[in-house]
């Protein structure tokens, strides 16, 4: 079976899981933790080598503050718990996202799980929290602005590879595959330029619902596609051969 390199996955439908069950909103998101955990581990298992979560956008902000201070908490809780046994497993930890206007509490911890993990060479589970694919793209130009007006750069040199190494995700291999749970079908601002040729798969289930077992399933969805990046199939080619 075809495995993706880098698989993305928009972790969505924790607030409707706990509804669903008559739960606190909050209760859908500590369920959400433990699907993480499930999923990290079968990624490994599956010989993923990139695996991006989005956390939390930019946008989430706008929740109510009790369930912001909560989803803080979660990730709080999360790295503080779990750092030492991802560590241990051999996985990198690269968050994305702008991190200029992060409290220092939770910029700190991000760092710190950075930095630990930094020379682990398995998986490189990628955390995209604050993050929104828009103000990410916006950021890169900014910084190829900068240049240009510094005489360091020429307007006429920017070049797409250019834009990509001024990404959150410079050094990272766009993703092959991006999952979204909960049964919507929109990117929601993430990972706009570097899904450029990813495949998708949309799955109904709610998120704390997700198993290794679905992941399983959506990988062998995956490995029956047949990718062109804008050419012919591999079956048209063979015939035109």
């Amino acid at each position: 079976m075809t495995v993706p390199e880098h698989v993305a996955i928009i972790m969505d439908g924790n607030g409707r899981w706990a509804k669903q069950r008559g739960l606190p909103r909050t209760m859908g998101h500590r369920k959400g933790v433990e699907a993480v955990r499930e999923t990290v581990r079968a990624a490994g298992a599956a010989g993923i080598k990139y695996l991006t979560l989005f956390a939390f956008s930019s946008e989430n902000w706008r929740r109510p503050e009790a369930e912001v201070s909560d989803l803080l908490g979660l990730l709080k809780a999360f790295i503080r718990r779990d750092l030492a046994e991802l560590h241990r497993q051999n996985v990198r930890i690269k968050v994305i996202g702008d991190r200029h206007s992060l409290r220092s509490d939770i910029l700190g911890l991000l760092l710190e799980a950075e930095e630990t993990t930094k020379d682990n060479t398995s998986l490189t589970l990628v955390i995209a929290f604050n993050y929104g694919s828009r103000d990410e793209i916006a950021r890169a130009v900014v910084s190829l602005a900068r240049d240009v007006e510094a005489g360091r750069l020429r307007a006429q040199d920017i070049t797409p590879a250019l834009i990509n190494a001024r990404l959150d995700t410079a050094g990272i291999p766009d993703p092959d595959l991006i999952i979204r749970t909960s049964g919507e079908e929109r990117l929601s601002n993430f990972l706009l330029w570097q899904a450029a040729y990813s495949e998708f798969i949309f799955l109904p289930e709610y998120w704390p619902d997700f198993s290794s077992e679905i992941f399983r399933s959506a990988l062998e969805t995956f490995a029956s596609r047949d990718r062109r990046f804008g050419g012919l199939s591999s079956q048209a080619a063979a015939v035109g051969t």
